[in-house]
C-alpha cells in the first residue's frame, strides 16, 4: 500500500506562511455563511472544494487519499451525529403531535413564568445532563427545541442553546474527552481530570450570568443574580468536587442534577422582582396565557414528562461502557448473540494507515487509522429512537402515527443532514492533510505566550472539527511536545485543550446546522453563527488569561500528583 507523509510548512517552509493557506477553507466556509447569507451546504461544500484543492497542490496530498478522508468524514456525519438529531427531533416531534408539550410547558411556566429562569434551567442545568450523558450535539438539540416550545423565538432559541452549551462539554458524553486525551498524550488521567477541574468550575459559574446577559442585558440580568449565582455556583462547585476526587465520568451528570435541584429549590424561597418576558409577547397575550393554563395533575405532569425521563434514562444507559458493551456483541470472552451484528468495523478504502503523521505534531511517524464503526444498536440516535417509539406508544400513537411523524421528521430535516454530512467531510479532510496541524503550529510557536495561546489552540481544534474529544486527539500530542520544550507543565496545556475547545462549541459548523434543524431555522445558520461568534472568542480568550495565570502566577493550581509523576 502506498503511504503519503504529512507536511506542515509547505509554503517556502514558513509556518505562518503555511498557516494563512491552510486557514483559508475555514475563512471561506465561516465567511459565506456568517456574512455571504449563503445556505449551509453550499457553504459546506465552499470549504470542502477549497481545501480539497489547497490540500492536492499546496500540501500535495493524492487525491485518492483526498477523497477518501472527505467521503469518511461524511459518513461519520450521517452516523452517528445525524443519527442523534433525527433521534432527538422524532421525540419532540411525537409530544408535540400528543400535545403533551404543552403541559411540559405548562409545568415549567408553573415553576416561573420569567423566561430568564426557565433558560437557566433548560438552556443551562438540563442542558447540562445531556451533555454529560451524549454529547455530540444531543444537548442543543434537545435544549434548543424545548426552549422553542416554551414561547422562545427560534433564532433566539439556537443561539442562547449553544452558548449555554460550553462549559459541561470538557466533560460530555461520560468523561470521554478526558479519557481520550490521557490515551493520546500517555498522561495520567486523574490528573487531567483535576486540572481541566481547575479551570472550568470559573466558566461554570460565569456562563449563567453571560447566557442571561446576553439574552436580556445587563440590569435584567442583575435582577435574577441570585437564580445566576445558585445555578453555576452549585455546578461549578461540584463540578470542581468530582473531576478532582471522583474523575472525570460523572462531571456533568452529578453538576448538572446538584444545579437543577439547587435552583428549584431557591425559587421556593425566592421570586425575582419583576417577570421578564420578551418584547414580542404582548401584556395581553401572556395574561391570556396564565388565564388558559390549567390545573394540573401530577398524573398528567408526570404523564407529559415522562418522555424526556425516559431520554434520560436511554442516554444515560446508552452511554454506560458496561451496557454499551453488551449492545456492541459482548467483550472478548463473553460474547452474546449481537457479536458481529450490532457492530461492524472496517478499514476505510484506501485511507487507513495510508498517512504518516510526524513530529513536531506527533511524537513519533504515525500512520494514521481510519476505521469506520457502524453501530447501529448502540449509536445515541438509535436510543433516541427508542424513546420516541416507547413514548409514543405509552402515549397513545400507533405504529402507523409513529411511522408517519418519523417519516415527517426525517423529510423536514434531510437537508440538514446532508449539510452536515459536508461540513464533517471537511473537518476529516482538513485533519487527514495536515492542515489543521498546520494552524496548530503557529499557535504552538508563540513561546512565552503559549499558556495564553494553548486553549486558543484547542478552540480551534473544536471549531475544526466539532468535537472536544476529536480536537484532543488532533493537538494532544502537539500540546504535550510544546509544553515541554518551553518548560511548562504538559498537563496545564493538554487540560487546556480541553478547556478552551468547549468554547469553540458554539461556532462549530456541526453545533451551527444542529441548533438550525432543533429550532427550524435551516437557512439561517449565518445569522446563529453572527450571533455566537463574538460569545465564543471572548470567553476563549478568557481561558487563555486563566491558563497564562495558572502558568506563571498560580502554579499551585496544578495538582501536586502531576509533579510527582513527573518527577
Amino acid at each position: 500500500m502506498l503511504t503519503w507523509t504529512q507536511v506542515y510548512t509547505p509554503v517556502f517552509g514558513s509556518v505562518l506562511l503555511s498557516a494563512l493557506v491552510a486557514a483559508i477553507p475555514v475563512v471561506v466556509l465561516l465567511g459565506v455563511l456568517g456574512f455571504g447569507h449563503v445556505k449551509a451546504h453550499w457553504a459546506a461544500i465552499a470549504g470542502l472544494t477549497t481545501s480539497l484543492a489547497i490540500a492536492i497542490f499546496v500540501y500535495g496530498m493524492p487525491a485518492n487519499l483526498a477523497l477518501a478522508s472527505a467521503g469518511y468524514g461524511a459518513a461519520f456525519g450521517l452516523l452517528p451525529i445525524g443519527w442523534i438529531i433525527l433521534g432527538a427531533i422524532f421525540v419532540y416531534d411525537i409530544t408535540v403531535k400528543t400535545g403533551d408539550f404543552e403541559v411540559v410547558k405548562h409545568s415549567i411556566s408553573g415553576i416561573s413564568d420569567d423566561r430568564r429562569i426557565q433558560l437557566l434551567l433548560i438552556g443551562f442545568s438540563f442542558g447540562a445532563f445531556i451533555e454529560g450523558a451524549a454529547g455530540f450535539g444531543t444537548p442543543v438539540a434537545i435544549s434548543g427545541a424545548m426552549l422553542i416550545g416554551l414561547g422562545f423565538r427560534p433564532l433566539k432559541a439556537a443561539i442562547l442553546a449553544l452558548i449555554g452549551n460550553t462549559a459541561p462539554v470538557a466533560y460530555g458524553a461520560l468523561g470521554i474527552p478526558i479519557i481520550t486525551l490521557a490515551k493520546v498524550t500517555g498522561l495520567d488521567e486523574m490528573a487531567l481530570s483535576q486540572m481541566v477541574g481547575r479551570q472550568l468550575p470559573i466558566f461554570s459559574l460565569i456562563v449563567p450570568f453571560w447566557l442571561i446577559w446576553a439574552m436580556a442585558g445587563r440590569k435584567k440580568m442583575m435582577e435574577v443574580w441570585p437564580a445566576c449565582l445558585t445555578c453555576g455556583l452549585s455546578f461549578a462547585l461540584t463540578q470542581f468536587f468530582v473531576s478532582n476526587y471522583m474523575g472525570p465520568s460523572l462531571v456533568d451528570i452529578i453538576g448538572s442534577a446538584v444545579s437543577m435541584g439547587a435552583t428549584l429549590l431557591l425559587m421556593k424561597f425566592w421570586k425575582p422582582k419583576t417577570t421578564w418576558h420578551f418584547d414580542h409577547e404582548s401584556k395581553e397575550a401572556r395574561q391570556a396565557d396564565a388565564d388558559a393554563r390549567p390545573n394540573l395533575s401530577f398524573g398528567q405532569v408526570a404523564k407529559a414528562w415522562m418522555p424526556w425521563a425516559l431520554l434520560c434514562v436511554f442516554v444515560f444507559a446508552w452511554g454506560y461502557p458496561a451496557f454499551k458493551n453488551v449492545l456492541n456483541g459482548g467483550a472478548k470472552g463473553s460474547e452474546n448473540f449481537l457479536k458481529g451484528i450490532s457492530l461492524v468495523s472496517f478499514p476505510v478504502p484506501m485511507l487507513d494507515k495510508a498517512i504518516i503523521k510526524v513530529p513536531p505534531v506527533a511524537i513519533k511517524a504515525t500512520a494514521e487509522g481510519a476505521v469506520y464503526t457502524l453501530n447501529w444498536l448502540s449509536a445515541t440516535g438509535t436510543s433516541l429512537i427508542l424513546v420516541g417509539i416507547v413514548s409514543g406508544l405509552l402515549l397513545g400513537l400507533s405504529f402507523s402515527e409513529l411511522i408517519k411523524t418519523f417519516l415527517n421528521t426525517l423529510k423536514r430535516i434531510r437537508m440538514s443532514l446532508v449539510t452536515i454530512a459536508a461540513m464533517l467531510a471537511l473537518g476529516f479532510m482538513t485533519r487527514y492533510s495536515g492542515l489543521d496541524a498546520t494552524m496548530g503550529l503557529a499557535f504552538a510557536s508563540t513561546g512565552f505566550l503559549f499558556p495564553f495561546f494553548s486553549p486558543l489552540l484547542g478552540w480551534l481544534g473544536v471549531a475544526l472539527t466539532g468535537s472536544d474529544t476529536s480536537s484532543n486527539v488532533l493537538f494532544g500530542g502537539l500540546q504535550k511536545i510544546s509544553a515541554e520544550s518551553l518548560g511548562i507543565n504538559p498537563i496545564l496545556s493538554c487540560a487546556a485543550n480541553s478547556s478552551g475547545g468547549v468554547m469553540g462549541k458554539m461556532i462549530d459548523a456541526q453545533s451551527i446546522v444542529v441548533a438550525g434543524v432543533a429550532t427550524g431555522q435551516q437557512g439561517n445558520e449565518g445569522e446563529i453563527l453572527r450571533g455566537v461568534f463574538w460569545h465564543s472568542i471572548a470567553l476563549a480568550s478568557l481561558v487563555g488569561v486563566v491558563v497564562f495565570l495558572q502558568a506563571y502566577v498560580f502554579p499551585w493550581m496544578i495538582p501536586v500528583v502531576v509533579t510527582a509523576v513527573l518527577k
